[in-house]
């Protein structure tokens, strides 16, 4: 008899544990999702923009300088044969 009490005694023990091992990883689970989500709000409210947004707005600025470059030179050009003329 003292020996099933001490088995049901372990037994209940080990759910014990158990069941807090559950909880406490349930608990951590939480906070990590919530911590996301706080740092996704926070980020959110920043003025970040994406890869794809980068990407473009630089391939116009280096469109726009070839552009300015090519006025310049055609300018240049321009004022030179007014100089000579």
């Amino acid at each position: 008899m003292l020996m099933q009490s001490e088995n049901r005694m372990f037994d209940d023990f080990v759910k014990f544990v158990n069941g807090a091992a559950g909880t406490f990883a349930g608990m951590g689970r939480e906070a990590q999702a919530g911590a996301r989500d706080r740092a996704r709000e926070w980020i959110g409210g920043l003025d970040f923009v994406s890869r794809d947004e980068f990407e473009a707005v630089k391939a116009m600025a280096v469109a726009a300088r070839d552009e300015a470059d090519a006025l310049k030179a055609r300018l240049d050009k321009l004022e030179a044969a007014k100089a000579k003329g």
